[in-house]
Formats: structure tokens, sequence, C-alpha cells
């Protein structure tokens, strides 16, 4: 059992200021560390291999997540019990679980995403939400895709929101990181991969891609800004422009439903008979 009494217990600690500076893009960038909070989060990255470095508890979050702290014990991060206050000034949440983590990056390079031949991916170009960009994430972990591509124009992958709202997903599969977006799609189709930008005022309509058998093979989907979508020399790039069809009254889909209805569409294409994938793979 843990100490009752927190050896941290001032902000000014140079080991919080050194966590709390990790809040800030540029600090992330030159440490090449970031932050983990919550518990799922924690977990997440104390399972990864050689990522969780440092976890900070309060004492009341140590006991309640004991088997937390063992694996990350056990994954060799060093450990520090804080008070309340502290894990509220390294924390960006407004009501902080009590565990904070510090991460080592854990981008993929591009080449080697490409060198698996993965075949399904998502492509974030020029999506500046954090929010946005980790729920597509989680919502490409969900749909079983072997990779996600952050185009240079995109927001920081290790972006604490970012972080939250991939729930976890950011420690299961392989991101890439600041690539450019002619460069994303040259190389996928490189290794055979069908690229589609998912875009509002596509000319081809998502259902009728499944309908004609078309969406069983390798694909990529390409997804854009929030605000105005993708411009017209990233859809060029594609091989086909895909809408997702309103069927309602509804003017749009916000960008993560409308990923996780292309990425859905994608896998069971790719599970189904003739897909690249066989129902029984993972």
């Amino acid at each position: 059992m843990p100490s009752a009494t927190p050896e941290l217990i001032s902000p000014r600690s140079p080991r919080v200021s050194a966590a709390r500076r990790l809040a800030r893009r540029n600090f992330r960038g030159k440490e090449r560390l970031f932050l983990a909070e919550g518990p799922q989060a924690v977990r997440e990255a104390a399972g990864h291999r050689d990522t969780l470095v440092e976890l900070f508890a309060t004492v009341e979050a140590a006991e309640r997540y004991a088997d937390i702290i063992g694996e990350a014990r056990a994954a060799g991060a060093r450990m520090h019990l804080a008070d309340e206050q502290v894990i509220a000034d390294i924390s960006t949440t407004v009501t902080p679980q009590g565990l904070v983590g510090i991460c080592r990056f854990l981008d993929t390079p591009f080449a080697q995403i490409l060198a698996a031949r993965p075949k399904l991916v998502a492509v974030l170009a020029n999506v500046r939400d954090p929010g946005n960009a980790g729920t597509v994430l989680r919502c490409a972990d969900a749909a079983g895709a072997e990779a996600v591509v952050l185009t240079d124009a995109s927001v920081d992958l290790y972006n604490p929101k970012a972080v939250r709202a991939s729930v976890g997903s950011l420690f299961h599969l392989p991101v890439a990181v600041g690539v450019p977006v002619e460069e994303a799609v040259a190389g996928l189709k490189g290794t055979g991969v069908r690229v589609l930008a998912a875009d509002g005022a596509g000319t081809d309509d998502l259902d009728d891609e499944l309908d004609k058998g078309t969406m069983g093979g390798p694909t990529a989907w390409v997804f854009g800004n929030e605000a105005w979508g993708l411009p017209e020399e990233t859809r060029a790039l594609a091989d086909a422009v895909v809408r997702v069809p309103i069927h309602g009254k509804a003017e749009s889909l916000n960008l993560a439903t409308a990923a996780a209805v292309c990425l859905y569409a994608s896998a069971r294409a790719q599970r189904a008979s003739g897909g690249c994938r066989s129902v029984t793979e993972s």
C-alpha cells in the first residue's frame, strides 16, 4: 500500500514544473514527452512498451487504482505521490481524476506504416481541432484501421485534449505525423491503397460505392478541416470523392461522425465475401 503522505506538495517543485510545461506544444516537442491523464490513458500507456516515464498520483487515486500503479511500476515508470493541488496544477482537465502520466512520443515513421501494407487508414488533412483528431483516431481504432496519418497542417497529436479524446486509442495503432498530404496520398497509392476523399459535396455516394462492391480492397480515407472540408487540390489527389448520404433533414455530419460512418463502411466491405480480409482476421 502507498504511504499516506504525499512526497510532492508544492506546485513549485522542479518535477511538477517540468510536468506542467508539457501542456505547451513547444516543450512537448523539445522533450518529446506528453501528458496522459486519467486511469484509462495511464493504463494504456503502462501497457505500451517503453512509453510511460513518470506517474503522478494522489494518495486516494493510488489506492483506488492500485492495479494501474502496479502496472506502471512494472513498466519502470517513476512514481510520485502528490497532493490534490499538485495534480490539479499539472492536469489540463477541470476535474482531474488523480492520475497524470508522462509518456514518450510514440508516433511512427510514415515509411514504416507503408511497409506494413495497411488495409485501412485514416488521413487527417488540416484537421485543427484536437478533440476531433482524437475522436477520429478512436473511431479508426474501433473500426480496425491499421494506421492514422496526420498531415503537416493538422493539430499536434500530443495536445492533451487530443490524447483524452482518443480514450487510449493513441496507444493502440501506428500514427504518423507531419506528413504532407501529397506525400501521404502518393505513398498510400504506391502500396496499392485506394484513396477516398470524404466530402459532403462529393460526386460519388457512399451507398452507391457499397452497392457496386468497390470498397472491399485496401482503402485510405482522407478527412478535411472541420469548417471548410477539403480544398480542391486535395480532392484532386484522391481516386474518388465520396459523400455520406443525408437521408433526413440534417444539413451535414460533423467530422468525427462522418469518419466513423466511412471507416465502418470500409471495414464491413473488407470483411465481406471478396473483401481484402477474412471474417476471422483482426
